[in-house]
């Protein structure tokens, strides 16, 4: 089956992936399969995540002998595969461009559809969240995970607005955060944009799911084995940069969302590149999406796998 949408810096993640037979790779988002069909032409085994069930219809075609796709969380994957035992995983993290494009999903208010937003096909939705959460809550959401300035503003309007008539509906979601904010006054991002981030993320628990994958591609990756991440946005990019620094035995700086941290065990990770890849111009033409995505990636050291924190 034909893939929906372009994968986002192929090329870049191939070259540091080094694909090639007798490799045993993970694709932790396969969404449309864009990485795993381009690591499988390298000649690897490919194991693929993907906790989106309506996923597994582009894995048609790919080699049975070569291929598996297990429907679950990246964040598992040493579960499935056991400890030392792979010589790369690749991320892309966030929704993929189809999520986005399908109106029943509920994750755009470009288009009308039910107020879901799930990755998966259980837990709780959008609307759920919406509706039912306290507005301290809410707002913590959205200024946690959307860097909402407005976000008391607009829980305050959704916690009246919705005893009257809970939300269902993604516009209508959207036009009532705009006309909370007062229209869009010429922006070219639409008011809601942030709003709909954070309540994507939340619903999905996006930063536990990646700072998890992060720890059990750690414990999953052999020596030499290399962890590959590409990033839409700046939440997600601090924690790829600040685990590959720490876990390389560099100390960044912290941040209202990454504190400090001290280095407290052999480097288990070697950084591949100095900072984070961007796509090229080519790829910014062929595909706008690709704009804000960053690769980051390192090579895993024979060093032990750190303790998770106390």
């Amino acid at each position: 089956m034909t893939a929906p949408h372009l994968p986002v810096l192929l090329d870049e993640v191939v070259d540091a992936m080094q694909p090639r037979a007798g490799k045993l790779l993970v694709d932790g988002t396969f969404g449309a399969g864009g990485y795993s069909r381009a690591l499988l032409a390298g000649g690897a085994q490919v194991i693929a995540f993907d906790r989106d069930p309506s996923a597994a219809k582009f894995a048609d075609g790919l080699p049975a002998d070569r291929f598996r796709l297990v429907e679950g969380r990246f964040s598992e994957l040493d579960a499935e595969t056991g400890p030392a035992a792979l010589d790369g995983v690749v991320l892309d993290i966030g929704v993929s461009s189809m999520q986005l494009d399908e109106a029943e999903r509920g994750f755009s208010f470009m288009r009308d559809g039910p107020l879901d937003m799930r990755m998966a096909a259980d837990g709780p939705t959008a609307a759920d969240l919406v509706n039912e959460a306290d507005p301290a809550e809410i707002a913590r959401i959205l200024f946690g995970y959307g860097e909402e300035r407005e976000s008391r503003r607009i829980a305050r309007a959704i916690a009246r607005r919705r005893d009257e008539q809970p939300f269902t509906r993604t516009l209508e979601l959207a036009e009532f955060i705009e006309k909370t904010l007062g229209g869009r006054r010429g922006a070219k991002v639409h008011p809601a944009t942030r709003s709909f981030q954070a309540i994507r993320i939340a619903v999905n628990e996006e930063l536990a799911e990646l700072e998890a994958g992060l720890a059990a591609a750690e414990r999953a990756l052999k020596t030499g084995g290399r962890l590959c991440v590409v990033t839409f946005h700046s939440l997600e990019d601090r924690i790829v940069k600040t685990f590959f620094a720490v876990r390389a035995g560099k100390t960044p700086a912290g941040s209202r969302h990454a504190p400090p941290v001290e280095a407290a065990a052999a480097p288990s990770f070697q950084l591949l590149f100095s900072g984070a890849q961007g796509p090229s111009e080519a790829e910014l033409a062929a595909n706008p999406r690709a704009r804000s995505a960053k690769l980051r990636a390192a090579v895993r050291t024979d060093a032990p796998v750190w303790r998770a924190a106390a």
